[in-house]
Protein backbone atom coordinates (compact mmCIF):
# COMPACT_ATOMS: atom_id res chain seq x y z
CA UNK A 1 0.00 0.00 0.00
CA UNK A 2 1.49 3.72 -1.22
CA UNK A 3 1.78 5.97 1.23
CA UNK A 4 0.11 9.35 0.03
CA UNK A 5 1.83 12.46 -0.19
CA UNK A 6 0.77 15.42 2.02
CA UNK A 7 2.19 18.42 0.82
CA UNK A 8 2.85 21.53 3.00
CA UNK A 9 0.12 24.60 2.83
CA UNK A 10 1.35 27.19 0.00
CA UNK A 11 1.47 30.58 0.59
CA UNK A 12 -2.10 31.63 -1.71
CA UNK A 13 -3.16 28.78 0.44
CA UNK A 14 -2.49 30.41 3.88
CA UNK A 15 -3.91 33.66 2.73
CA UNK A 16 -7.08 32.37 1.37
CA UNK A 17 -7.10 30.84 4.51
CA UNK A 18 -6.61 33.60 7.00
CA UNK A 19 -8.32 35.91 4.99
CA UNK A 20 -11.67 33.59 5.25
CA UNK A 21 -11.36 33.11 8.85
CA UNK A 22 -10.23 36.72 9.78
CA UNK A 23 -13.51 38.59 7.26
CA UNK A 24 -10.42 40.72 6.15
CA UNK A 25 -9.55 41.48 2.29
CA UNK A 26 -7.22 39.14 0.74
CA UNK A 27 -4.56 41.98 -0.29
CA UNK A 28 -5.07 43.33 3.22
CA UNK A 29 -3.62 39.83 4.90
CA UNK A 30 -1.07 39.44 2.33
CA UNK A 31 0.12 43.11 3.19
CA UNK A 32 0.42 42.71 6.70
CA UNK A 33 2.21 39.66 5.67
CA UNK A 34 4.99 40.94 3.78
CA UNK A 35 5.08 43.62 6.10
CA UNK A 36 5.57 40.65 9.28
CA UNK A 37 7.87 39.06 7.46
CA UNK A 38 10.27 42.24 6.64
CA UNK A 39 9.46 43.30 10.12
CA UNK A 40 11.36 39.79 11.14
CA UNK A 41 14.07 40.03 9.26
CA UNK A 42 14.96 43.20 9.90
CA UNK A 43 14.79 42.15 14.21
CA UNK A 44 16.22 39.08 13.70
CA UNK A 45 19.77 40.44 12.70
CA UNK A 46 19.17 42.20 15.99
CA UNK A 47 21.13 40.23 19.10
CA UNK A 48 17.44 39.45 20.77
CA UNK A 49 16.07 37.61 17.72
CA UNK A 50 12.58 38.05 16.72
CA UNK A 51 9.80 36.37 18.64
CA UNK A 52 6.36 35.38 17.12
CA UNK A 53 4.27 34.52 20.44
CA UNK A 54 3.37 31.23 20.73
CA UNK A 55 4.69 29.35 17.64
CA UNK A 56 8.59 30.28 18.52
CA UNK A 57 11.67 32.69 17.35
CA UNK A 58 14.06 32.96 14.97
CA UNK A 59 17.98 33.68 16.30
CA UNK A 60 21.17 34.22 14.88
CA UNK A 61 23.51 32.04 15.96
CA UNK A 62 27.97 32.62 15.60
CA UNK A 63 29.04 29.30 14.38
CA UNK A 64 32.97 29.00 14.93
CA UNK A 65 35.57 28.02 12.25
CA UNK A 66 36.48 24.17 12.20
CA UNK A 67 37.51 21.53 10.26
CA UNK A 68 34.92 19.15 8.10
CA UNK A 69 36.27 16.38 5.75
CA UNK A 70 35.80 16.37 1.93
CA UNK A 71 33.45 12.72 1.83
CA UNK A 72 34.74 12.29 -1.55
CA UNK A 73 38.73 12.41 -0.32
CA UNK A 74 38.32 11.88 2.80
CA UNK A 75 40.61 15.63 2.86
CA UNK A 76 40.76 17.83 5.55
CA UNK A 77 38.85 21.01 5.13
CA UNK A 78 38.46 24.21 7.06
CA UNK A 79 35.55 25.89 6.90
CA UNK A 80 35.20 29.33 8.47
CA UNK A 81 33.39 31.19 11.39
CA UNK A 82 29.75 32.20 10.06
CA UNK A 83 26.46 33.22 11.48
CA UNK A 84 23.18 31.36 10.73
CA UNK A 85 19.52 31.25 11.69
CA UNK A 86 17.66 28.74 14.05
CA UNK A 87 14.17 28.72 14.92
CA UNK A 88 13.06 27.56 17.84
CA UNK A 89 9.74 26.60 18.53
CA UNK A 90 7.84 28.11 21.38
CA UNK A 91 6.86 25.28 24.52
CA UNK A 92 3.29 26.37 24.22
CA UNK A 93 3.51 25.25 20.08
CA UNK A 94 5.59 22.22 20.75
CA UNK A 95 2.50 21.18 23.40
CA UNK A 96 0.04 21.80 21.44
CA UNK A 97 1.57 19.24 18.24
CA UNK A 98 3.47 16.90 20.04
CA UNK A 99 1.42 16.60 22.91
CA UNK A 100 2.72 16.94 26.66
CA UNK A 101 5.02 14.29 27.95
CA UNK A 102 3.59 13.14 31.96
Amino acid sequence: MAKKEVKAMTKAQLMAHLSEKTGIAKKDVVALWEELTALAYKEAKKEKGFTLPGLGKIIVVKRKARTARNPQTGEPIRVPARKALKFRIAKQAKDAIVGVKK
